[in-house]
């Protein structure tokens, strides 16, 4: 995290010390997710995710105080906003693809307010994937804020289920609403790039950020002859050319071409 913005590094020494303030010994490990964990932190544009792993079931007085110490009002996130998960020890693991987390908090200026208390509070239709793939990236690259190494207190999943999990992930994309016609689809090309990173994974095993997947795509299908599959054609590289620009302030593609690659993305990665 050499070069993470220094407002964020001072947030999350703060998150730290208030997570321990209200968890003691309790308190395993902390562990930066998400852009962070990838390098990939964005200003302006990224959110901070952040995983907390307690040693046993929280009560609900601890919960609450969690959340009213680490809610944007009591401590400002410099970032979009804070997504934090707080998980026993022992799922995190167990590799397993339920969400099991104690409580989970979305706070920040510019994101919408949400507490809950446990998995079966949550609407299905939010989906369910987000923690066992979080989970999955932890374990390969978490950051250590606090605590022993990311990759031993986070269990990967295991192929059958990764492959569920990106499956239900790649259908929760192609099921948000798009602006009808073919003109820019801002937030489309998140669509796209969400979808290499899926990809990359299925090939290659890896997790890399949204940017970083598609250029790995990109040079696959550049350096490989008669390239199949979602990805295996000019047109995909051009497209995930574009959702990259757009990431930096470029015009977005349009909703029906990233739907055409969702939809291929989705074909490989159900087979």
């Amino acid at each position: 995290m050499a070069d993470l913005d220094p407002a964020v590094r001072r947030y999350l020494g703060d998150l730290v010390a208030a997570a321990r303030d209200v968890l003691g010994d309790d308190l395993v490990g902390a562990y930066a997710a998400g852009s962070v964990g990838l390098g990939a932190y964005q200003p302006g544009r990224s959110d901070v995710d952040v995983a907390l792993v307690c040693a046993d079931v929280l009560d609900p007085a601890r919960r609450r105080e969690l959340v009213a110490r680490l809610r944007h009002e009591a401590l400002p996130c410099p970032a979009r906003g804070l997504e934090l998960v707080v998980y026993r020890l022992a799922v995190a693991r167990s590799g397993t693809p339920e969400p099991g987390f104690e409580v989970e908090l979305n706070t920040g200026a510019r994101m919408p307010w949400r507490v809950t208390w446990s998995a079966a509070d949550r609407p299905a239709g939010d989906g369910l994937f987000w923690y066992g793939l979080d989970r999955s990236i932890l374990h390969q690259c978490g950051y250590t804020l606090f605590g022993p190494p990311a990759a031993e207190v986070f269990t990967d999943l295991s192929p059958a289920d990764l492959r569920r999990l990106l499956t239900d992930a790649l259908r929760w994309w192609l099921a948000l609403p798009t602006p009808p016609g073919d003109g820019p689809a801002p937030g489309a090309e998140d669509a796209v790039l969400g979808a290499c990173r899926a990809l990359v994974k299925l090939r290659h095993g890896v997790w890399l950020s949204k940017v970083d997947a598609g250029r790995r795509l990109v040079a696959d299908v550049r350096s490989a002859t008669g390239a199949g599959g979602a990805t295996g054609d000019g047109g995909a590289v051009d497209l995930i050319s574009r959702s990259i620009a757009a990431r930096a302030g470029g015009p977005p593609p349009s909703g029906p071409e990233a739907r055409a690659f969702q939809r291929g993305v989705l074909d490989e990665v159900g087979r």
